[in-house]
């Protein structure tokens, strides 16, 4: 084990009895457009439910392409894996103490990350101390089937708890065995304050969903827009609310001129990945150190490619699914196979209907929005030859769709257990739940086998009534009849 000094004091079993378990993704976004395009679909009413417009104009507009920095995949698969990206964190010997060796090294990783789990990277801190905080992968790896993803978004986060009181125990625990000014009280005090800041304000109302934009209002709200250095009070007030999110999958990035569902994250990705590390970092120093490897750790991004839809297929259904996807659904979403094509469009919200409150939130302009506008365009992130700039625009960008066997649940906020209930906007269920097991996994309906609910009976219940929680919209397959519906869920199967 490489445990610096400063770590090997002897600790008495069972000192940490919670240690955090902190899964962490930053966004931050932006968007333009040229111009604005219209389509018609065509929608034939079934006369048992209720009656719906007989086409539906499809708005949107081209999100252009933006020049990235190149870097090399292999340093940058090392260093997302092991990399010193983030700065603070839990004293090496003390996370070992509390939670034991992790056997499973699923990222065949040496030394001491070979006894973390995945989602922690053992790093050194800048006054030498060796500590465990999350990595990147804790939002953009998962498993499904039982086996493990890189770059499937996490389907099985748990935002559901403060975790400001869970820090609570290392808040005493540390300074009563280490000492109040010791260094390993310094290399953890950092992930205490952010953690003690994100918590109360990041609490989902069901599990499985994200907080990666609220993750990052809390972490802007209490740093300088050029320094990037921690002030205890923040600059602005949060409101409230909170807007779940679903994480998109990252071998989906290198077709993509925008990152996320709003179309935002535009011009420099790079500069979007140092975000996660401003969970520890302590100024813009260490920033700038981390967007030098980020180049690599996009290129490394670049390579990934999407998991294989590993059970059978009807082929002859499929391919009857193809023409009718691409007569159809291609025109947002692109095409695949030999033919391949990813128009990058952002769609109208009175177009694609769903949940309109991610989008809100940042199109409509308040005193909140204006600061983090401000704080990217004209402090540190939006400067250099590489900005990150935010010009955010309503609607939802429609995704590729490699892979999307394995992305359940669906649309932008999770709402929606399978793609069978997608493609039939009138048999999605208002509350369903979940077992979280990986496995669980229904072949039929591609995506997870739930149980539909008359209430929210727990934190594994979805309650899409909730704000932000919606699942409506996204009608354009209700013109199918049940027949075609099923063939174009099988070339789904395919992506």
């Amino acid at each position: 084990m490489e445990i610096e000094n400063a770590n090997k004091k002897i600790l008495k079993k069972g000192t940490f009895g919670v240690i955090c378990g902190f899964l962490l993704f930053f966004g931050i976004w932006s968007c333009s457009s040229d111009s604005v395009k219209e389509e018609v679909i065509s929608i034939a009413p079934d006369p048992e439910e209720e009656p719906i417009p007989d086409s539906i104009v499809i708005k949107t507009s081209p999100i252009p392409a933006s020049s990235q920095r190149n870097g090399d995949a292999i340093v940058g698969k090392e260093y997302l894996f092991s990399g010193n990206y983030m700065s603070s964190g839990i004293p090496y010997a003390a996370y070992i103490l509390a939670k034991g060796e992790n056997t499973t090294n699923e990222l065949n990783r040496t030394g001491d990350n070979a006894v973390l789990p995945y989602d922690y990277t053992a790093i050194t801190a800048d006054n030498g101390v060796r500590v465990v905080a999350p990595n990147c992968l804790s939002c953009h790896s998962s498993k499904i089937n039982n086996e493990y993803v890189i770059g499937l978004g996490s389907h099985d986060s748990d935002f559901t708890i403060n975790r400001a009181i869970e820090v609570q125990t290392l808040n005493f625990a540390i300074p009563l065995y280490y000492g109040e000014n010791s260094p390993e009280w310094d290399a953890y005090d950092q992930f205490r304050k952010s953690i003690t800041a994100i918590g109360p304000k990041t609490i989902t109302k069901s599990r499985g969903v994200n907080t990666a934009n609220k993750i990052a209002e809390v972490l802007v709200s209490h740093r300088d827009k050029n320094t990037l250095e921690w002030r205890e009070e923040p600059y602005v007030v949060l409101p409230e609310k909170l807007i779940p999110t679903d994480v998109p999958a990252w071998w989906l990035l290198k077709k993509k001129n925008a990152i996320f569902y709003n179309a935002m994250g535009r011009l420099d990705f790079c500069k979007s990945f140092i975000g996660a590390s401003m969970l520890t970092l302590v100024d813009v120093t260490k920033a700038e150190e981390i967007d030098d490897k980020m180049t690599d750790v996009l290129a490394y991004i670049e390579t990934l490619e999407a998991p294989e839809y590993p059970y059978s297929v009807n082929s002859s259904l499929a391919n009857e699914g193809k023409t009718l996807f691409n007569n159809t659904c291609a025109t947002c979403h692109g095409t695949y196979g030999e033919d391949v094509s990813y128009p990058n469009l952002l769609v109208a919200l009175e177009s694609v209907e769903t949940d309109p409150e991610l989008s809100n939130y940042y199109s409509v302009t308040t005193e909140t929005s204006n600061y983090f506008f401000d704080w990217f365009n004209t402090g540190w992130f939006g400067s250099d030859t590489a900005p990150l700039s935010l010009n955010p625009e309503g609607g939802y960008i429609a995704p590729p769709l490699d892979g999307i066997w394995a992305t359940a649940p669906y649309l932008h906020n999770a709402s929606v257990p399978t793609l069978a209930d997608l493609l039939d906007s009138t048999n999605r269920p208002e509350f369903w739940s979940r077992t979280f097991d990986d496995s669980d996994y229904n072949v039929e309906k591609v995506g997870w086998n739930y149980t539909a609910e008359t209430t929210q009976k727990g934190k594994n219940t979805y309650n899409t009534n909730h704000l932000g929680y919606g699942n409506q919209g996204h009608r354009f397959a209700d013109a199918f009849t049940e027949e075609e519906r099923r063939a174009v869920l099988e070339y789904l199967k395919t992506l």
